[in-house]
């Protein structure tokens, strides 16, 4: 373990006196990050909502959502160290949870946050070399993205009833600017917008992502009645918000997406 003991993404200093051997993961993305830096035998509870890699769900303790935990749960694993997430976290489970064991809690806007992350991760769970890796290879991927050479007005559904949007202040948004598209709401975090304000935005793209709100075909057509103007496409909500180990993944899946839409004349 380092010398200096380790600040969180919010600021909380977290002391560890040897690597992290009895893990519970709040948070999605980071679980898979878990699994990525080779912790299986480390990682003792998860969410229901986490849900890569797929056999953990099977051998690990399940200790609630990303809202509701069982602390009961939680505090039977007798973990070392918890990993959260402002955001997918309240604030008051994570002030629970701080009086079992340290708490490692993440605030990520951006890629550079994300890569802070893991390297943070990486050094609470003896993990370095292998944390060093993955950010190596996501920075490649996204040095080599090739981005629309027209800049596409781009507005993001993440819910409906009431729709709910993708603002600026945000990852996704940050994902977005990544593959050159200008992002039309401009209001911070995820504003409720109708679908008549955002037709009077004029975007040229409209994205209905596959979570947290689970959008289908059903709703393309739905929508395209009121926005007949506006290409509207499906897309892999994991790519636009997961910031852990599956943003390998999010470049290729980005230039496939837009190698696609360059392909149309719109």
């Amino acid at each position: 373990m380092s010398e200096m003991p380790l600040i969180d993404q919010i600021g909380n200093v977290i002391n560890l006196d040897s690597p992290a051997t009895r893990i519970i993961s709040l948070v999605p993305s980071q679980t898979e990050l878990l699994y990525e830096l080779g912790l299986d035998e480390q990682v003792v509870g998860i969410t229901k909502f986490c849900v890569h890699p797929q056999e953990w769900r099977k051998r690990k303790t399940i200790v609630g959502g990303t809202k509701n935990h069982h602390i009961d749960k939680i505090k039977a694993l007798k973990p070392d160290l918890i990993i959260a997430n402002k955001e997918e976290n309240t604030k008051t489970i994570i002030e629970k949870l701080y009086k079992l064991c340290p708490v490692y809690v993440s605030d990520i806007a951006d890629l550079p946050g994300s890569f802070q992350m893991m390297m943070d991760v990486g050094a609470l769970t003896d993990k370095k070399e292998e944390a060093e890796k993955i950010v190596g290879k996501i920075q490649a991927s996204f040095d080599g993205l090739e981005k629309m050479e027209k800049p596409f007005r781009v507005a993001y559904c993440i819910w409906k009833d009431p729709w709910m949007w993708v603002g600026y202040d945000t990852f996704i948004d940050h994902l977005l600017q990544k593959c050159g598209f200008v992002n039309v709401v401009d209001k911070a975090r995820y504003p409720s917008i109708t679908i008549e304000e955002i037709r009077n935005l004029q975007p040229d793209l409209l994205l209905l992502s596959s979570e947290p709100y689970p959008f289908k075909e059903k709703h393309i057509k739905s929508i395209m009645e009121k926005l007949p103007e506006t290409t509207i496409s499906l897309v892999d909500g994991e790519m636009f918000s997961w910031y852990g180990s599956r943003l390998m993944k999010a470049a290729p899946y980005f230039q496939s997406f837009l190698r696609e839409l360059h392909s149309h004349t719109f």
